[in-house]
């Protein structure tokens, strides 16, 4: 998720299309919750670690 983050923001910045931008940051700051979560310890959507 942090990738397809990243890769929204890159594109809707390119290409000047802000409803990329903002699905880029939404999904860029859930992947790095799960991520935030899985490396505590704590299993997110079953996964004891989440990548």
């Amino acid at each position: 998720m942090i990738i397809l983050g990243i890769i929204l923001l890159l594109v809707g910045f390119i290409f000047g299309i802000p409803i990329l931008w903002t699905i880029g940051i939404v999904v860029l700051v859930i992947g790095l919750v799960f991520l935030l979560l899985g490396s505590m310890g704590r299993a997110v959507g079953g996964r004891r670690h989440y990548y």
